[in-house]
């Protein structure tokens, strides 16, 4: 019997195999593989590597459900995941994992829904930290109660990273100090207290070795490590999801943390206004995450001088001052889902290679952007409401020159404004060099006034427009003076058969052949003679208007002298005018002598529209002819004047 025992023992020992007593319907997954977890990089002294996450520790082996009294676990194994801990098996757990004392191989630990009190939680950790596990993870800790003083021994420990999620605690009274105690002064490099609803954590009571702190999605504000001196090597912070308000308090926060290399705070309600208050970061902070919080235009007078890599996504800012301080040492800026209205200039980020600006509200953005950035690799600006005007032309052919470096195009750069033009892609919107070009537009535009100008004043001189327009003035005026000195007699009487209109020149032939031919012999023509009708002491236009007026015809001696008399004009226009304002046939044109086309000035276009259009009475030169001559004239200008006037005529005879 005594042999049996010793070659039990022996087996126990050698072939490292633990039989154990367990309980029954226990969640086992055993694997040779390590977890998923810190890596061994970043838990080495003097290592550079950063990471920004600690993973839960879940492995992504086999899970099967045993139902064995005995639970045979070999010793080789290095990763360990168990559910369903209760303090009915917790003092199971404690002495299976008190076997797996430092030198085993096990390094992986994850305990998923766990339900026991505040002494149990406590004696799994202080055998966690004597055995050699490294990575210890816990999910869905509940019903943690009766949490009191602990006297906790961090020695000779393997440990490296803690992580927690979803705690909760059922203790309505207990001292906040026993709670986070022992959190804070873990001998550890990394550890992750996450969606447990903390509103608190204490500063470690000596310089702590923590170079990880993830406190995702708690309760904790602006009190988080005020005045705190001992995480002097803390690299990474992540406090996402939070209650912190002060961004000037988050930065007195790191002024202490010497080593800090990346700080999370986003998700917050974080805001800055900008008063006298000082930002005082760690020298050494070089990565920020700020997005999602209510920060606006004066975030910039609050940020870290050595950044390198800054968010402010899905806050509240509209433009970059210009007078803000230079961030010379950043290199990636990301401003998108803000209230931008242009691309920031560089003036304050010297080295800046990176920019997204996303989801702002940028019509028409500034086309000298890359010149004023010359070491910017990669532009982030699609999904803004772009207006595709002449503006934006600038920008489309900046694209063209860039050699790339918008990111998302063609795709994410679409026309919101005009509505026409809405969904159209940048790339296939086009304007003419001339409805975008300002200068030349105007200069265009300044020729095409002058040339009609020009034509305009060409044909004024050329078909003698101001000529007319005094005529038609001089027209008014003599009609509104009759009106307003004898308006009874406005009602125009015939008191002549025919108004004579002749050049000087060929006087001689009306008063030797016109007027004695048609005044005497058979009928009665009353003709109506500037010489012999005109009234002293009013104009000669006014009397001109007045014989047209007062005649039933208006004859007139056209020959070569005709053309060049000024006053022949006058008469020509005046009648030519009556006959369209009262749709009359009151011309007679007598061609005395041949005019040749060319003696006619162009001004007389309306002469030559007459003599194109009416007929004409040429005199004869053969006197044979001018009986029929006058005979016709005679015809043309019969009519019946008024009784008084026809006695006039008969005593003249």
């Amino acid at each position: 019997m005594t042999e049996n025992m010793r070659s039990l023992r022996n087996c126990f020992l050698y072939n490292c195999l633990f039989a154990l007593t367990f309980w029954n319907h226990v969640s086992l997954s055993v694997e040779n593989e390590l977890f998923t977890s810190v890596s061994n990089d970043f838990l080495e002294d003097g290592s550079d590597k950063k990471v920004k996450s600690l993973p839960l520790l879940y492995t992504n082996s086999h899970q099967s459900k045993v139902n064995y009294d005995w639970l045979v676990i070999e010793n080789t194994t290095e990763s360990l995941s168990l559910s369903e801990i209760t303090n009915y098996n917790v003092k199971k757990l404690v002495t299976l994992l008190s076997n797996f004392r430092q030198g085993s191989r096990l390094q992986n630990l994850t305990l998923t829904t766990v339900s026991v009190d505040w002494n149990a939680l406590m004696e799994v950790f202080q055998t966690v930290w004597r055995s050699s596990i490294e990575y210890f993870n816990m999910d869905s800790v509940t019903q943690l109660s009766d949490i009191k003083r602990y006297d906790f021994d961090y020695s000779g420990t393997s440990m490296k990273a803690l992580t927690m999620k979803k705690v909760l605690i059922t203790d309505l009274y207990f001292s906040q100090d026993d709670l986070y105690k022992i959190f804070a002064d873990m001998n550890i490099a990394a550890l992750t207290i996450a969606e447990s609803e903390m509103i608190h954590m204490l500063c470690p009571s000596s310089d702590s070795p923590f170079r990880y702190l993830n406190f995702l999605k708690n309760d904790l504000t602006d009190l988080l490590f005020q005045n705190c001196d001992k995480l002097v090597q803390l690299e990474t912070l992540i406090l996402q999801k939070n209650k912190f308000e002060s961004l000037p308090k988050v930065s007195f926060m790191t002024s202490h943390m010497k080593s800090l290399k990346y700080l999370d705070i986003s998700s917050n309600l974080l805001r800055h206004d900008g008063a006298d208050v000082q930002c005082q970061w760690a020298e050494s902070l070089t990565e920020l995450d700020l997005s999602s919080n209510q920060l606006m235009d004066s975030v910039f007078e609050c940020l870290p001088v050595n950044i390198k890599k800054l968010d402010l996504r899905n806050n509240q800012i509209s433009s970059v001052p210009k007078g803000m301080a230079e961030l010379k040492s950043l290199k990636e800026l990301n401003l998108a889902s803000n209230r931008l209205a242009d691309l920031p200039g560089c003036s304050g980020f010297t080295s800046l290679e990176f920019l997204n600006i996303e989801m702002n509200s940028i019509l028409t953005p500034s086309a000298d952007f890359f010149q004023s950035c010359p070491r910017v690799r990669e532009l982030q600006a699609g999904h803004n409401p772009f207006k595709c005007s002449c503006e934006l032309q600038a920008f489309i052919r900046l694209e063209r020159r860039s050699g790339g470096k918008l990111f998302g195009w063609p795709a994410a750069y679409v026309c919101e404004y005009p509505e026409d033009l809405r969904g159209t892609q940048l790339k296939d919107f086009h304007l003419t060099e001339l409805a975008c070009n300002t200068v030349l537009l105007l200069v265009t535009a300044l020729l095409l006034t002058l040339v009609l100008v020009a034509v305009v004043a060409f044909l004024c001189i050329y078909l003698d427009v101001p000529w007319y327009v005094r005529m038609t003035w001089q027209w008014t005026q003599t009609k509104r003076r009759a009106w307003h000195d004898h308006p009874e007699e406005q009602e125009t009487v015939l008191q002549f058969h025919a108004f004579i209109s002749y050049s000087e020149r060929d006087s001689l032939w009306v008063k030797n052949e016109l007027i004695p031919n048609l005044e005497k012999g058979e009928g009665c023509v009353q003709l109506c003679q500037h010489e012999r009708n005109f009234i002293p002491g009013k104009s000669i236009v006014e009397n001109i208007i007045n014989c047209i007026e007062k005649s039933y015809k208006s004859i007139f001696v056209l020959s070569p002298n005709f053309v060049q008399s000024e006053w022949c004009h006058y008469e020509l226009y005046f009648a030519h005018h009556k006959l369209f304002s009262e749709n009359s046939n009151s011309l007679i044109l007598i061609l005395l002598e041949p005019i040749p086309p060319y003696v006619i000035p162009a001004r007389y276009h309306k002469l030559k529209a007459l003599m194109a259009k009416r007929t004409y009475l040429e005199w004869p030169k053969e006197k044979s002819k001018r009986a029929l001559f006058w005979a016709n004239l005679r015809a043309a200008i019969s009519i019946n004047l008024p009784t008084a006037d026809e006695k006039r005529c008969g005593k003249t005879d």
